[in-house]
């Protein structure tokens, strides 16, 4: 059975790598981005370059999303040269949406989409660019478990997916709530640390204690030990993404009539961190208002030279 013809839109961080997997696996794959240096890139291993998402659309029979904000998604969909507009009667398509734009956001996007006679998932995913590299990341599908079924050979080149539910939207909501959990533990464990230095503690010895105990998290194993305490801070995830899914989490606790007084509550803090630091920063730099606070820096043994 031949492959589909694949299309792949949002040559960033995550999807560079997606797209190098999908190519590496014997895709054939169609690439847009505005950025043409990271087109050029995937070029060069193989992919073909398009003008806009129309034409990717048009040369493809499933095109998958790797976008940073819902407003950015609707575009490529709907707006000027967007996908809906590179669509023939001859050929079924598919999008596989794999950004984070909250439940709203890819409900809105299936309904558009299917007004035109195409399918969609709702895919978004966790495990960073670390994860897109090797092809272990955790897809979290929703839809039509049939369409899911039918492009399971090009999920599992990215990692493991999981369907959550048959409805657009609660692959979304999964994944904010996720994400929410996750810089939850991350924030946390940075107060934590702060405090135990400013008390004289060693901060490689709280993270092993943490590990070896019930303060185990995702935050303590890797983003911790990797990024905060060698204070390279650059784990790949901009704060302004990470404000944005926390507000996506809360505005769905809201709409529900949930209570999230401590997502609140590190949603506060990834804006103070953003105002201080700017929108670029990394995700685990929410530790350096806590120490501008206290007056003291959590560093470890392998942490970079002050200046460098």
């Amino acid at each position: 059975m031949s492959l589909p013809k694949l299309g792949f839109i949002g040559i960033g961080r995550m999807g560079m790598p997606m797209a190098r997997r999908l190519i590496q696996a014997g895709y054939s794959v169609v690439v847009f981005d505005p950025n043409a240096e990271a087109v050029k890139s995937l070029v060069k291993e193989g992919a073909t370059g398009a003008e806009n998402p129309a034409e990717v659309a048009t040369n493809s029979e499933v095109i998958l999303l790797s976008l940073p904000t819902p407003d950015i998604v609707d575009a490529v969909a709907f707006g000027e040269n967007g996908i809906v507009y590179g669509v023939d009667s001859d050929t079924q398509k598919t999008v596989i949406d794999l950004s984070t734009t909250g439940p709203e956001g890819a409900r809105a996007l299936a309904e558009g989409l299917s007004s035109k006679g195409i399918k969609s998932i709702d895919c978004p995913v966790s495990g960073g660019v670390g994860g897109a590299e090797k092809g272990t990341l955790a897809l979290m599908a929703s839809g039509d478990p049939s369409v899911v079924e039918n492009v399971g050979d090009v999920l599992k080149v990215l990692g493991n997916s999981f369907l959550v539910g048959p409805e657009p939207g609660m692959g979304q909501m999964i994944k904010v709530i996720n994400n929410l959990v996750s810089v939850t533990a991350l924030a946390i464990t940075s107060e934590a640390l702060v405090l135990g230095t400013k008390a004289g503690l060693n901060p490689d010895v709280m993270v092993d204690v943490f590990n070896a105990s019930s303060g185990q998290s995702n935050a303590s194993l890797t983003k911790i030990p990797k990024f905060v305490l060698t204070r390279s801070f650059d784990f790949g995830f901009a704060l302004d993404l990470s404000v944005k899914d926390a507000r996506l989490c809360l505005e769905q606790s809201e709409a529900l009539g949930v209570p999230m007084v401590v997502g609140s509550a590190v949603r506060e803090m990834l804006k103070i961190t953003k105002a201080k630091l700017g929108p670029q920063a990394d995700m685990t730099s929410i530790i350096q208002p806590v120490e501008e606070w206290a007056g003291i820096k959590v560093r470890g043994a392998n942490a970079k030279p002050e200046n460098s």
